[in-house]
């Protein structure tokens, strides 16, 4: 006799659930597998880039402290106590396969930095999935906050990474012309991001932080990437404020 149509969904929704937390769990522990856990090399690229202008100071990567702590706090609570969910349950696809493609990323990024940079931007827009199929306020500080803060971070390191890339390997002339191409495409994309997710200035708020330690590395060098990024706060900032709740 087959199970209950109410048994299924709720097995299936565990399943989908504890796939999501050990996805959650390999990324958090993923550094402790890898020398150094700073991502790329910048010395060893054809062309090296200490010091690339598009690269926020070191401290705003204390982020990611956060970030995994809310993830794994999400996963957590929705294996407990929203397994059968819907809003809930829309979500986990997504986030498991960014999660899971992120447990590999920074193996990649010190091996393979072109196919670091793929599975960057695989993890992006998995991600960005997951944020617009929040379609709930309940939960809030379970279930969008921590997938927003996420996707924002996520948006301003596919950006990075793609600039350390293309003036790693020569395809821009520098990594100063890499910084003022990128920049600019990057805020495009989180402006436009920011107004489709509307009640999500969580999403917003990576970005601004992203900006702010792409403004004080950059002071010391010249005008343009600092003008850039105070103007990229700035709008980011008030797009954030229409989606205050």
């Amino acid at each position: 006799m087959a199970a209950p149509a109410s048994d299924q969904l709720a097995n299936r929704g565990l399943a989908k659930s504890l796939l999501l937390l050990a996805a959650t769990v390999a990324f958090l522990v993923s550094p402790i597998f890898v020398d150094g856990s700073g991502g790329f090399d910048m010395a060893a690229f054809p062309v090296p880039q200490n010091n690339a202008p598009i690269i926020p100071l070191p401290y705003t990567f204390s982020i990611w402290g956060l970030i995994y702590a809310w993830l794994l706090l999400h996963a957590g609570f929705g294996a407990l106590y929203r397994t059968t969910d819907p809003d809930w349950d829309r979500i986990r696809g997504p986030l498991t396969l960014s999660l899971g493609v992120g447990a590999g990323w920074l193996y990649a990024a010190q091996h393979a930095p072109i196919l670091a940079t793929v599975m960057i931007w695989i993890m992006l827009l998995a991600a960005l999935r997951a944020a617009f199929a929040v379609a709930t306020r309940r939960d809030r500080w379970l279930l969008q906050a921590p997938i927003m803060l996420y996707a924002g971070w996520l948006s301003a390191a596919a950006f990075v990474s793609l600039g350390v890339v293309l003036a790693g390997y020569g395809w821009l002339s520098t990594g100063w012309g890499a910084a003022m191409i990128l920049l600019p495409l990057a805020l495009l994309f989180a402006l436009r991001i920011q107004w489709l997710l509307q009640r999500a200035p969580e999403y917003g708020a990576a970005i601004v932080w992203a900006l702010v330690g792409i403004f004080l590395a950059n002071l010391a060098a010249g005008w343009a990437i600092p003008v850039l990024a105070a103007l990229g706060m700035l709008l980011v900032g008030l797009v954030m404020v229409r989606a205050l709740p």
